[in-house]
């Protein structure tokens, strides 16, 4: 998946990309560079957050929709969107009207912010509304944000209420414990779950026993272009993809590092988009091709797929 909730100010900051032509350039780079190492592979335009048709049709209007394979939507109607649950159906509708392309639900969760109650409700009415609706359904998230972390929002508590539904996502608790929704969540691997990892993050081989234990087949987490210039990235990098090969990762790259983007922030659009896609290749290379070739995980960064320095 290439990036994550691109028309959300979090995450990609439009104030420097008004019609989002930086945007688009990027997603078709980096589809062109990942399918020249790993044809394979299903290629996701980033998870769209609020759901925007129109957004859908600007992008399709550059190429981007017409170089990804998949296009997805993020919904939280009992916490952060302006509209009932009950419009699930019509809003992925809209998408597909516009795409042409299968809309995978890549997120979708209810907090327990207010109560436990709500968000077990939130569970039973999404799964209703979309299981056997959607080729791919994850719902956000196994984990809690514990309480001395950080959410990734641009303005942080300025949101108000909005920023510590953030914490309360998971089906369970920060110390590990389950919710009333753990309990609701279906058998059989057909629901995936959306965990994001931080970078060394102490909850990951924890995350792996949960998911064995709720039978999820199905996962959705990302790596981060900007934590790519971190000491240890790469070593961090291998141990997450080795905890979690046994299953179907979708894999969101996003993130932009400092000294890439057109203002030092993780949300600025890169000044070269094909640093990202040469990111997005070595990663491609790197995970995707020692799945199908066995041959990869112990060659060194950028032996097969040179990554420009500093990328």
């Amino acid at each position: 998946m290439l990036w994550n909730e691109p028309n959300n100010l979090s995450h990609w900051n439009f104030e420097l990309d008004r019609d989002w032509q930086r945007f688009a350039a990027m997603v078709c780079q980096a589809a062109t560079a990942v399918r020249a190492v790993a044809p394979e592979l299903t290629l996701v335009l980033g998870g769209i957050s609020p759901i925007d048709a129109n957004f859908i049709r600007l992008l399709a209007s550059y190429g981007a929709v017409d170089a990804v394979d998949r296009v997805a939507v993020h919904g939280f109607p009992l916490d952060w969107n302006h509209w009932p649950i009950d419009d699930w159906p019509r809003k992925l509708a809209e998408i597909e009207a516009v795409s042409a392309k299968p809309v995978w639900v890549s997120e979708a969760g209810a907090s327990s912010f207010g109560a436990e109650e709500v968000q077990r409700f939130g569970l039973e009415r999404t799964l209703a509304l979309l299981r056997g609706r959607v080729e791919r359904l994850h719902w956000y998230s196994l984990f809690d944000l514990p309480p001395t972390w950080s959410a990734t929002t641009r303005h942080r508590e300025a949101e108000g209420s909005a920023y510590y539904r953030h914490y309360y996502m998971g089906l369970l608790r920060a110390d590990g414990t389950p919710k009333l929704a753990y309990h609701d969540f279906p058998e059989g691997g057909g629901v995936g779950i959306c965990q994001w990892f931080h970078f060394e993050d102490p909850r990951l081989d924890d995350a792996v026993g949960w998911l064995r234990r709720l039978g999820v087949r199905h996962l959705r987490t990302g790596l981060s272009w900007a934590d790519w210039l971190r000491p240890n990235a790469e070593a961090w990098f291998d141990r997450q993809m080795r905890a979690i090969e046994e299953f179907e990762v979708t894999l969101t790259l996003c993130y932009t590092p400092d000294r890439e983007g057109l203002e030092p922030n993780y949300t600025s659009p890169p000044r070269a988009p094909e640093r990202f896609a040469a990111f997005a290749a070595w990663v491609a290379e790197r995970y995707a091709g020692a799945r199908q070739a066995q041959s990869r995980s112990g060659r060194p960064r950028g032996e097969e797929v040179p990554c420009p320095s500093g990328c």
